[in-house]
């Protein structure tokens, strides 16, 4: 008996489509290993038709004022609130990840990002008009950029949906939306519930692979384009998106430190660091994932971890006692193992270190200690389940490795020194860091990092500017 497959669409102008070619790409379940559904696989066509539907569409959003757009977001989340059942399942399917963490943990995050940039989209600013000089009033314009197109993760792909569209429609872009390849069924179900509520071509989903997201970026229509993704990926949009010269919002990788010193309370530490880089299989880029310990306490923190990460569960979505669920897709575990297998031989494996099972891509909470500053396995970022743990002499030296990487996304200091939390979070070359805790993120401040960690923000004010572009205005008094 065969299980007839899901399937998925392309949502453009307002409708339904597959892709103009009939190409599709199946979609594996990350618990199983098993194909559950198709989606479009798009071409030029496909693209062309939605960059075309998008821009039909700006003029009249564009013109819609900021109260209208605010009431159609605060509709969007109650509509998304009202089905919130139907999204869970979906992102599910997507990711394998616990249903009851997706619950609590991402769709009310979601419900108030998406609020939230409903009320900035009444709050734009601006400097005071004014006569900066002799007869002339000089007054400033914030405008939207345009068409958006943007690429969204498999790691989130609900919420970081939202991070993309919500603060491009508040602002009163419109929108083209390509979910990664690996789990496009929610933001199919989001175009659903969407296209119920805004005007057609406002909001366009485009199905596909990186050579889908190619063209997106390629493509002459967007003003914008915005990826969250790896950093070659992002270094990939950064130079297409250059021979145009379209604005470019990137949010890439990261290679969290975090620096506990010597009187952290150790049992506190292990408990919130130990959830912070397990959580969602590791698979976030602000994961607490590279741990830097003092010397003086570095064994019985390691042992601390490592009993930590044996106690944590990993297992199938409907088992609430799990921590988190599989690997994303069979690639993401090949890339795991690989980290692993390659160690050097200083390195030692704590605990884990190995796949979980024999179906799906299931991978043990995994501890390595005895590190190099320059082993691969520090330097690079290994998006899995995967804590590494070195020791420091002092705070220069904690703060000499920490900053020693590419990337610069996040971080975290764990001291009950508040001059030294102060002096760490000051010199920490990092977009965001947390003191005595580690990955909560709130949608009035901002997201986003430096170095190959990318630029632009997400979230907050911050993140919602980056969807506009500003316009001087000046008259003459006579």
């Amino acid at each position: 008996m065969t299980t007839e497959l899901r399937r998925l669409r392309n949502y453009i102008n307002g409708e339904f489509r597959d892709a103009a070619d009939g190409r599709t790409i199946d979609v594996v379940n990350p618990v199983d290993g098993e194909v559950y559904a198709t989606s479009p696989l798009s071409g030029q066509a496909d693209v062309d038709a939605a960059m075309e539907a998008a821009a039909a569409a700006f003029p009249a959003w564009r013109d819609s004022t900021p109260a209208e757009r605010q009431k159609v977001l605060l509709k969007i989340a109650d509509a998304f609130e009202e089905r919130a059942e139907d999204l869970i399942a979906a992102e599910v399917l997507n990711t394998g990840k616990p249903t009851a963490l997706v619950a609590s943990e991402e769709v009310p995050p979601m419900l108030d990002q998406i609020r939230f940039f409903a009320g900035a989209a009444r709050m734009l600013e601006g400097r005071s008009a004014g006569e900066y000089m002799e007869g002339m009033t000089s007054m400033i314009r914030r405008e939207p950029v345009g068409v958006c197109a943007q690429v969204a993760p498999w790691n989130y792909p609900m919420m970081m949906a939202v991070w993309k569209f919500a603060p491009a429609l508040a602002a009163g872009n419109t929108v083209v939306l390509k979910p990664s390849d690996t789990t496009p069924a929610s933001t199919v179900l989001m175009a659903e519930i969407i296209g119920q509520i805004v005007p057609k071509g406002v909001f366009n989903v485009i199905c596909g692979d990186r050579e889908t997201g190619k063209t997106m970026v390629e493509h002459p229509t967007p003003a914008m384009a915005s990826i969250t993704g790896s950093v070659r990926a992002g270094m990939q949009v950064a130079e297409s998106a250059a021979k145009d010269v379209k604005r470019v919002h990137l949010e890439l990788g990261g290679k969290a430190p975090v620096v506990v010193f010597e009187d952290t309370d150790i049992d506190k530490a292990v408990e919130d660091i130990s959830v912070a880089g397990f959580f969602n299989a590791g698979q976030d880029c602000t994961a607490a994932t590279r741990v830097l310990v003092h010397e003086s306490i570095h064994d019985e923190f390691v042992a601390a971890l490592a009993k930590a990460a044996a106690e944590t569960k990993t297992g199938q979505p409907d088992d609430e006692d799990v921590l988190y669920g599989p690997l994303n897709n069979a690639n993401q575990l090949k890339q795991v193992t690989g980290f692993i297998d390659r160690l050097p031989a200083h390195a030692k494996v704590e605990a884990g270190g190995h796949r979980v099972g024999d179906k799906g891509y299931f991978y043990a909470p995994t501890v390595v200690s005895g590190l190099k500053q320059d082993d691969e396995i520090v330097q690079n970022e290994v998006f899995g389940p995967v804590i590494t743990v070195q020791s420091f002499t002092d705070e220069a030296q904690a703060l000499s490795y920490a900053n020693d990487i590419e990337y610069a996304l996040a971080s975290s200091v764990w001291t009950k020194d508040h001059a030294r939390a102060m002096r760490m979070s000051k010199a920490l070359d990092f977009g965001c860091v947390w003191i005595n805790t580690h990955i909560p993120l709130v949608a009035e401040m901002p997201h986003g990092g430096y170095k190959k960690s990318g630029y632009g923000k997400d979230l907050s004010a911050y993140g919602f500017e980056d969807y506009t572009r500003i316009k001087h205005v000046m008259t003459s008094l006579g």
